[in-house]
């Protein structure tokens, strides 16, 4: 990762741009054990090896399971480690996601995640979605109240629109927004442009959902061969060039395929790259 740029969450924590996911180290709908849990817990302290800092994690991912995972294979935590964690969500079974921003819920989260993953403060906790059902106010006051209480360092939040994030931040400080974001799903483009301007950290989920643009004779495929790469880093490399203030967090539970991935961070496009894979993907 020494290649790799770096970010300033909140101003103070400093990560290297691409990190980690774990949501794919449960098991099949995100839901109980993983396959391998030999394989998970290598794969975390892999990460950990090849200079990745930045964790991204949630309560609901097993539930539970993952936060576990984290602890069981890297506490105590190396120096510099950021933990993002997110609560917002119950998970009823495999595949099934329900929110729930009742402030109850959300303390309880907080206090469970920290049980979890060992820790006195969590540096960045995300509010998973908003509930519709319970007001704004509530979500986050809730959020802002465990700040000051000193259980949480810095507030985010996952797919919102910038409307929405406006309007939070007229009683909250964010530091960070989750959206889903790939070559092939830009619907979060305004939000990402916000977040450039704002200096706000930008983490896209599924960042390499690349479906028709890897197959074979595909735009990306393309690219890939012809910079002697795989897809998935030719994906995270446009990311990583998209906006400074991006950060992937490509999750696998493999460590061959992570230390593939994280080998994106030493490629870099040149402009001509960049245009064609705007152009020939934009409409996908």
């Amino acid at each position: 990762m020494a290649s790799a740029s770096t970010f300033r969450i909140g101003g103070d924590l400093k990560v290297n741009r691409l990190g980690f996911g774990t949501m794919r180290l449960t098991g099949r709908g995100i839901w109980g054990e993983p396959a391998s849990r030999a394989e998970a817990l290598a794969v975390l302290r892999r990460a950990a090896e090849l200079g990745i800092n930045l964790i991204d994690t949630a309560d609901a991912y097993g539930p539970e399971v993952a936060e576990r995972l984290i602890a069981e294979a890297l506490y105590p935590y190396p120096r510099g480690l950021v933990i993002a964690t997110k609560a917002g969500f119950t998970r009823p079974g495999p595949d099934r996601w329900v929110e729930d921003g009742r402030p109850v819920h959300l303390r309880e989260a907080v206090n469970g995640s920290l049980r979890r993953l060992r820790l006195e403060r969590i540096d960045l906790l995300q509010l998973h979605r908003i509930d519709p059902k319970v007001p704004m106010e509530d979500q986050i006051g809730t959020l802002v109240a465990l700040q000051r209480e000193g259980k949480i360092r810095h507030i985010g939040l996952s797919e919102v629109t910038v409307a929405q994030i406006e309007a939070v931040r007229r009683i909250a400080t964010i530091v960070s927004v989750q959206n889903r974001y790939n070559l092939a799903d830009r619907k979060s483009e305004p939000v990402l442009e916000y977040c450039t301007r704002e200096n706000l950290g930008f983490i896209p989920w599924f960042p390499l959902a690349t479906g028709n643009l890897a197959r074979p004779g595909g735009p990306l495929a393309h690219e890939a061969e012809r910079l002697r790469a795989t897809p998935a880093q030719v994906a995270i490399a446009w990311l990583l060039a998209k906006s400074p203030v991006m950060l992937p967090i490509p999750g696998t539970s493999a460590v061959a395929h992570l230390e593939e991935n994280t080998a994106a961070a030493k490629l870099v496009l040149d402009h001509e790259t960049l245009e064609a894979l705007d152009e020939q993907t934009a409409h996908v």
